[in-house]
């Protein structure tokens, strides 16, 4: 099972712990907000604007080292812009990880 974790971080910032604090500071900031982005064009079926979200999204998923939540939320973000939402739930099961990495 893939979890968050700061790999990626760590070797972005050669081992500068300041550097990967203010990176984790920021994505803690910047997620829920984009989360929520998301999910208010996804409830309101406006497709394209959830894909623009998903793809901000993705940075985040990245930096977190989840590659398989990364390809999840590519393919996502492409079927978004059919309307397309099979991938809705794993999404969301990406989303939930990072969340329970980042807050609790």
């Amino acid at each position: 099972m893939e979890l968050p974790n700061l790999s990626v971080i760590k070797e972005i910032s050669g081992n500068d712990i300041e550097f990967q604090n203010s990176i984790l500071e920021i994505i803690k900031t910047e997620f829920p907000e984009e989360v929520d982005l998301f999910k208010q064009n996804f409830n309101s079926k406006n497709y394209i604007e959830a894909s623009n979200n998903v793809h901000k999204i993705k940075h985040k998923i990245s930096l977190l080292a989840l590659n398989n939540g990364l390809q999840t939320a590519a393919d996502y973000e492409l079927a978004l812009k059919k309307a397309n939402t099979e991938l809705h739930k794993d999404f969301l099961e990406v989303l939930d990880k990072i969340h329970v990495y980042l807050y609790e």
